[in-house]
């Protein structure tokens, strides 16, 4: 949890709303876009998932400025590229991972 939250909070930007801890099996994290909006939770209470099976999509204005911010944190992000949505869609985008292999798309809003 303490690397998922770093990467969330330290890289993505975004705020931790709630961070409830009975031990390290139970363990949870809400975040936040940093102007409020939809709720993600993180938690080490995993039962029967896998990590590394989740893929969560974000957007933001300029995708282009997002790629050189991460990449200049030190994130590991893939090149932008074109057409997210399938052929002629002309959404720019770009992927990398968290720290527990989920797939993280950022795409041009």
């Amino acid at each position: 949890m303490p690397k998922a939250k770093a990467f969330y909070v330290d890289k993505l930007g975004l705020r931790v709303t709630t961070d409830y801890r009975q031990d390290d099996e139970h363990w949870w994290v809400s975040l936040t876009l940093p102007d409020g909006g939809v709720t993600i939770t993180l938690t080490t209470f995993h039962e029967n998932f896998k990590r590394g099976t989740m893929t969560l999509y974000f957007a933001t204005a300029d995708v282009a400025a997002a790629h050189k911010e991460l990449s200049g944190k030190g994130v590991k992000v893939n090149e932008v590229k074109d057409d997210l949505f399938g052929p002629g869609s002309g959404v720019k985008w770009f992927n990398l991972e968290d720290p527990d292999g989920n797939l993280v798309h950022l795409a041009q809003a």
